[in-house]
């Protein structure tokens, strides 16, 4: 079953209200990297969520204005990176506007499938993108778990309240 939202706008709280409520949430910080042929590219997330164990399905939201978005939008793939603790550099990287992302000091490599990976993240998710929703001023992208690495000893990178912490 799939629910359509209207992205008209509707009323309810004001966006710098709803942004402050969610500044206090805390939240894990991944990258997410794709390419459709052009290549790669990647941003900064804090909306990774698990779906489903069986198939193994995540998702993650993308803003329409985001310079990843057409890429993401014509992506059958992408991957998300799980940032460790010390990488806050990594996280700012991929949150700025107008920079090569994925110039030095980034280190990436192609996984055999060809999907952009980040080296040292302290862990990673291939994804066979499934469903593309549209939510707002976002998409909510539906992603398959096909692969997966993880490094057990690693502490996660956190955003709150407009930082970036550890456990």
């Amino acid at each position: 079953m799939t629910v359509t939202v209207s992205s008209h706008l509707a009323s309810g709280i004001a966006p710098e209200r709803f942004k402050k409520v969610f500044r206090r949430y805390p939240a894990g910080v991944v990258v997410v990297t794709a390419d459709a042929g052009r290549g790669p590219v990647g941003f900064t997330a804090t909306s990774l969520t698990s779906l489903s164990l069986s198939p193994p399905l995540v998702s993650f939201g993308i803003a329409l204005t985001g310079s990843s978005w057409p890429t993401i939008e014509r992506a059958s793939s992408a991957v998300v990176n799980f940032l460790g603790a010390e990488q806050e550099p990594l996280a700012r990287t991929f949150a700025t506007s107008g920079v090569d992302r994925f110039a030095a000091p980034t280190a990436w490599r192609r996984l055999p499938e060809g999907d952009p990976v980040l080296d040292g993240v302290a862990g990673w998710l291939r994804l066979s993108i499934q469903q593309i929703v549209p939510a707002g001023d976002h998409r909510i992208v539906v992603g398959r778990v096909e692969e997966a690495a993880h490094d057990e000893g690693r502490r996660p990178l956190l955003f709150h309240d407009g930082r970036y912490l550890a456990l």
